[in-house]
């Protein structure tokens, strides 16, 4: 069990990052849960949580959470970089800005994030963690730049290993899908529904307690699900097994795609 941590923890208010916090809680740490709402977090009030209402895709958010953390948290223990939303869809379009969105909140946000743990410890040991995700080291139909994202994301941290100071321990989460608000978010926009979902499927408190409990030993790498480790072995080993895999991803990703828009019906 985690405990007695001063920890910042970005996406707090739903999916793994709420299931982390909850666990966090139980545990006796201080934390500042940062996200977009807060509506979800008013449980937590009086247990060492500190919500924080913040957009943390530009440098501005990224400062705002550490002078808030100094604040209430004193000094930080770990920095879990948690926050990140996907697109499902084709790449059929031109839009600069949409691309840089997305790669604002699940990359360069990380990247900087890390800067400022570095700074802010100052020599004093301390632990960033980051959800990479599975789609991090083997795209999927339908999730290019949600998967070109994770990718840069894999990249930073393997190089950052390379050089990490002695003072800091780096904490990877390498989730499959995960039965979140995730996927509703990744078609948002599209006035469509994602009815299935990539295999295999995980249920977020599983995620969670793998993650805390990697946090608390001090892993480098967190992976919930044993069959992706797996997968990844055979894949490795029979390449075809991983274009049929592939293939049926894509199917899903047609039938996303051949969906009529739905209409919401009028009051």
């Amino acid at each position: 069990m985690l405990s007695g941590k001063n920890i910042v923890l970005t996406g707090a208010n739903s999916g793994i990052g709420l299931e982390v916090l909850k666990l966090l809680v139980e545990g006796g740490n201080k934390v500042l849960a940062v996200d977009l709402r807060t509506d979800r977090l008013k449980e937590f009030e009086g247990k060492g949580v500190t919500p924080m209402v913040r957009d943390i895709s530009d440098k501005e958010g990224v400062d705002a959470v550490f002078a808030e953390a100094e604040k209430v948290l004193g000094k930080i223990d770990i920095f879990y970089a948690n926050a990140g939303f996907p697109y499902f869809e084709a790449m059929n379009y031109t839009d600069w800005d949409r691309t840089r969105r997305i790669f604002d909140t699940n990359t360069i946000s990380v990247i900087y994030s890390y800067e400022k743990f570095r700074e802010h410890l100052a020599g004093r040991e301390g632990r960033f963690a980051i959800t990479v995700s599975a789609i991090g080291k083997m795209a999927m139909p339908g999730y290019a730049l949600y998967s070109a994202s994770k990718f840069a994301v894999q990249g930073f941290q393997q190089a950052l290993r390379l050089e990490l100071p002695e003072n800091i321990g780096l904490t990877c989460l390498y989730p499959v899908a995960t039965d979140t608000g995730f996927f509703k978010a990744a078609a948002e926009g599209k006035h469509k529904t994602i009815r299935r979902k990539p295999f295999p499927v995980q249920k977020p408190a599983h995620v969670a307690k793998a993650m805390v409990k990697g946090l608390a030993r001090g892993k480098k790498t967190v992976n919930p699900c044993k069959l992706f480790t797996l997968a990844g072995v055979l894949f490795a080993i029979c390449p075809p097994i991983k274009y049929i895999y592939w293939s049926l991803e894509k199917k899903k990703l047609d039938e996303f795609l051949a969906q009529p828009e739905e209409t919401t019906p009028e009051k």
